[in-house]
């Protein structure tokens, strides 16, 4: 935590980039307060109306304001991918560190499993998965971690087989430390910052890829003001309500790219190999 406080106090980037990802949380959290209207209200008469001031973005097929549901979308959006790169870590982390430290066949079936999943398609495997639990967010989430735990798995396992060749821990199973309290006091605190620094740089990826499944069905359902989801119900009307995708696409890129920038700047300020 010190780290972090030095780091928004002497890196620009990390401090910019930080306070525009609090922006982006408070405006997920406070979207039923500033929303114009709401965005499930129906009214036939006001569809597909261009941008304007009484609808900054234009509304949809059915007359929902497509500013308040854009605003609503950060809430759905932003908290699938949180929960989303969560599981996605827990998961993948925790396998890592039991297969590097305790070896033998529980690491081998855990690398071996990982081969199998990195063998397919990551995306296509993701939406044979959603397809078969069928389509909702959760399913989402579900599909998409398993598919995506490999990555953490292999570079936990990596930092622990590190790890324990290191004289403190050598010296810890000596004097007889057992497993859990090596794990959790000399191992888990090495390899948490880089961890943390892999799931904060992998929140854009995993939200263009939770934006993807929606836009393919598999995601959020309607009438869930969803990004993604947003993006499939516009395509239709792209020619004639251009607004419908535009929009849509802008706020997944902010928000991707904002991310993106965050995660890299936060791996600057956590990475030991930038301390002097």
């Amino acid at each position: 935590m010190q780290t972090i406080i030095k780091g928004l106090k002497t890196n620009r980037a990390f401090a910019l980039f930080s306070g525009l990802v609090v922006l982006l949380l408070l405006i997920a959290i406070i979207a039923p307060v500033i929303s114009p209207y709401n965005p499930l209200e129906t009214i036939m008469k006001n569809a597909y109306l261009p941008p304007s001031a009484e609808h900054l973005f234009g509304t949809d097929k059915l007359g929902r304001d497509n500013f308040s549901r854009i605003l609503y979308g950060a809430r759905y959006s932003i908290s699938s991918v949180l929960m989303l790169v969560a599981s996605i870590f827990v998961v993948g982390t925790t396998l890592g560190i039991l297969a590097g430290y305790f070896g033998g066949k529980l690491d081998i079936v855990i690398m071996r499993l990982s081969d199998m999943m990195i063998s397919f398609p990551g995306m296509i495997l993701a939406i044979a998965v959603a397809g078969v639990l069928g389509g909702s967010l959760l399913n989402a989430i579900i599909a998409l971690t398993v598919v995506s735990w490999t990555k953490y798995a292999r570079l936990a396992r990596s930092m622990v087989l590190k790890i324990k060749k290191h004289d403190f821990v050598e010296a810890a199973v000596v004097n007889g430390g057992k497993a859990a309290h090596i794990l959790w006091t000399h191992i888990v605190p090495n390899i948490l910052p880089l961890m943390v620094i892999t799931a904060a740089s992998d929140i854009g990826a995993m939200m263009m890829e939770m934006a993807g499944l929606s836009f393919l069905g598999f995601g959020s359902q309607p009438p869930a003001p969803e990004w993604g989801l947003m993006l499939n119900e516009g395509r239709q009307q792209m020619q004639t309500a251009p607004w419908l995708m535009i929009f849509p696409g802008l706020a997944i890129f902010i928000t991707v790219a904002i991310f993106n920038l965050w995660g890299d700047a936060l791996r600057d300020v956590l990475d030991p190999r930038q301390e002097n």
